[in-house]
């Protein structure tokens, strides 16, 4: 027993090394300033359906609103949202209270892994445990202070990364996110089935690529197959959000790192339903 821990009075039943706990009681500070009234979770079985895009449309349109938003992209392997944003060359820097996020254009608060590589094509090459504790860090270590809402751009599948944010996040509801195909439908099904064992509470399915938008004319092509989301939703037992076109102006935004200009009707009734459920 060290000098330290016979004058502490929580020394008995202790199970923090004594070499490491000026820092383990330095760390538990972290993050106790932040004040996150919302956390939403966008998630969905399925890669390929658009979730990243849909967590930047969601936090861009509360921005909007005027709400203090905040994105964490727990999506480790495969982080996008500081590109959808357009955030180069950020160097992180901290403060008392943790490390400082970026900040875009309309004032979202944005971590990602990213930030912390030489290059934003640099691969992220680890295993489970690893990712989880990352995201965890980027939980507990970042100086969100304060945020109407946090929303988690998570990876796809039901594996170590959405495990470790529905255990350590004080999640209040999940968006699920899908695309038209049976084939989608039949996995994200499984996203939903997990969150409820979990019991977290759905605010619902977004399909997203309901349809396409033709740049010249407008009309409206099934480039997917025939939609499905009122029907998945029903059969689930949650409520359909809305769907969301595939849209070559909001391909082109993304790509230019200006997600937060793309005027969306869509985006802003699906929003209005789950902040409805929210507030």
């Amino acid at each position: 027993m060290s000098d330290q821990c016979k004058t502490c009075s929580s020394s008995a039943g202790c199970s923090i090394d004594p070499a490491d706990c000026g820092t383990a009681a330095e760390k538990s500070l972290l993050g106790s300033l932040n004040d996150i009234k919302n956390v939403i979770v966008v998630m969905s079985g399925k890669g390929g359906v658009g979730k990243s895009s849909v967590t930047g449309l969601i936090a861009s349109s509360l921005a909007k609103q005027g709400k203090k938003v905040g994105v964490l992209d727990a999506d480790i392997t495969g982080p996008s949202q500081p590109k959808a944003f357009g955030i180069k060359d950020y160097r992180l820097t901290g403060s008392d209270f943790g490390i400082i996020p970026a900040t875009s254009k309309l004032g979202i608060k944005i971590i990602s892994i990213n930030f912390f590589l030489p290059n934003e094509d640099d691969p992220v090459i680890w295993r489970g445990p690893m990712l989880a504790g990352a995201v965890k860090q980027f939980w507990e270590e970042v100086d969100w202070r304060d945020l109407d809402y946090l929303v988690v751009d998570l990876p796809p599948g039901t594996g170590d990364v959405p495990l470790t944010v529905m255990q350590t996040l004080p999640v209040n509801g999940i968006v699920i996110v899908s695309s038209p195909q049976e084939l989608a439908f039949m996995v994200v099904k499984k996203t939903i089935k997990m969150t409820r064992k979990m019991n977290i509470p759905i605010l619902g399915l977004v399909e997203n690529m309901s349809c396409a938008l033709c740049p010249q004319c407008g009309e409206k092509v099934e480039l997917f197959g025939k939609s499905q989301g009122e029907k998945v939703s029903a059969e689930s037992g949650i409520e359909f959000l809305g769907g969301l076109p595939w849209d070559i102006e909001l391909n082109t935004l993304v790509d230019e790192g200006k997600i937060e200009e793309y005027a969306a009707p869509a985006m802003e009734q699906i929003v209005k339903k789950i902040t409805g459920q929210l507030d």
